[in-house]
């Protein structure tokens, strides 16, 4: 049965913006301490290829095994944050997120890769659910915002590290550091996992209120909200979007290079580096101040009208890429364009997710949402297929781009409309 909220009725007193803040705080700080799971395996898979002669496509099958075990286990590890609270998952990830690079540390087979990248992404995924979730439970007054700040923990956290982990690995081999920042990491997330809590009712403000922004006043339930045909909206758009993004994004280096951009020397602001190196270095801070930025304006304008401007931005700036990218500073300064248009999927989706469905359940609901992601990552690699049977990447552009039109398209004339039945409906119920 449907939950309700009694905000007229709260059980404990307000809390204050800075505590609120505090609690946000530390869902980015143990969102940092992730990051390097995903982000940072690629600096260790050239040494990993090195030392076992093992073909690359099969190393990274522990990195394809990684994410999807990150993604698709949300719902449930977010269960059991609605039931039990944030510490008792966290402190389980972060002890997981341990384990999994000492496996790796100690692997000598591609098994015993794909075994800790397994372990390590049930853990960083109960982290990354939880610390989402946390933050949109504390902030319904914020949700795109707080959404956004802790996603771009996730997202930029990995750059704080590049430089330690490449010179550890040079100087003490990748096993040691596997083991080392794994350990050092996992350590950390189990000390953050005791400050994390979760609000109680009336400690935090009432949803809001007003014509750009809906918000539902009734808590729906994981089984309730897998039945409603507006969420598998939200969840094909994910995908697309995702997908879209992903084909491009992941397969910049390789793109460079068949359009030969990717070793010319590129000056922007007195700075000179290699075109693929320039971009690369853009993308990711980019990638992680989308997050925020995109849910402030989210908070302020609407989610949809934002999802309008942002997947439109996107499907636009990959399509200026195809048409432009073959000129060195044309290819650095779209792909940035293109990686900031993109990375707000991690603070939309989740933020919209919770203001259809309610609070109350919103790590388990947002989880759901989330394991788009992974099915996403599924779809990226038919953007190689298509690019080994024609030997261009027209069709890969054509098709990433037309993905994010359509989802701005849906956003503005499906989405909002719909949802705004879906949260009158709701309240008045």
């Amino acid at each position: 049965m449907t939950d309700m909220v009694q905000a007229t009725a709260p059980t404990a007193g307000r809390v204050s913006d800075t505590y609120r803040w505090a609690q946000l705080a530390v869902g980015v700080a143990a969102m940092v301490m992730i990051a390097n799971y995903q982000y940072g395996w690629t600096f260790f898979v050239p040494d990993i290829q090195k030392k076992f002669g093992w073909d690359r496509a099969s190393i990274q099958w522990a990195f394809t095994l990684f994410v999807l075990f990150e993604t698709w286990l949300v719902p449930i590890e977010g269960w059991f944050v609605d039931k039990y609270g944030p510490r008792l998952v966290v402190l389980v990830g972060g002890v997981l997120c341990a384990i999994g690079w000492a496996i790796n540390a100690q692997a000598t087979t591609l098994n015993g890769y794909y075994l800790g990248m397994i372990v390590a992404g049930i853990g960083a995924g109960g982290v990354y659910g939880t610390c989402v979730g946390n933050a949109l439970k504390w902030f319904p007054d914020k949700r795109g915002l707080a959404a956004g700040i802790t996603a771009a923990g996730f997202g930029a956290g990995s750059a704080l590290t590049v430089a330690p982990i490449q010179a550890m690995i040079k100087d003490s081999g990748f096993q040691t550091t596997f083991l080392y920042f794994g350990l050092g990491q996992g350590i950390i997330i189990c000390i953050l996992a005791f400050f994390l809590l979760a609000p109680k009712a009336g400690q935090v403000p009432n949803v809001v209120a007003n014509a750009n922004l809906l918000q539902t006043r009734r808590n729906y339930q994981p089984t309730e909200v897998l039945r409603q045909p507006i969420f598998w909206l939200m969840y094909f758009m994910f995908v697309i979007v995702g997908a879209g993004g992903l084909m491009v994004t992941a397969n910049l280096k390789p793109i460079a290079a068949d359009w030969k951009v990717d070793n010319v020397p590129v000056t922007l602001m007195a700075v000179t580096m290699t075109a693929v190196t320039f971009a690369a270095t853009i993308d990711r801070v980019l990638n992680g101040l989308t997050r925020p930025f995109f849910g402030w304006i989210s908070d302020m304008i609407g989610r949809e009208n934002t999802m309008f401007i942002a997947f439109g931005m996107e499907g636009v700036g990959i399509w200026m890429l195809y048409l432009w990218g073959h000129d060195p500073i044309w290819f650095v300064l779209l792909s940035g364009f293109v990686f900031f248009a993109w990375g707000e999927i991690y603070s939309l989706f989740p933020s919209t997710c919770t203001d259809t469905f309610g609070a109350k359940f919103a790590t388990t609901n947002a989880g759901l949402l989330y394991t788009a992601k992974g099915t996403a990552a599924l779809l990226v690699p038919i953007a190689n297929y298509m690019q080994q049977s024609s030997g261009t990447w027209d069709s890969v552009f054509i098709i990433a781009a037309g993905a994010n039109i359509l989802a701005s398209l849906l956003a503005i004339a499906v989405l909002k409309p719909w949802r705004k039945v879906v949260v009158a409906n709701s309240t008045l119920a």
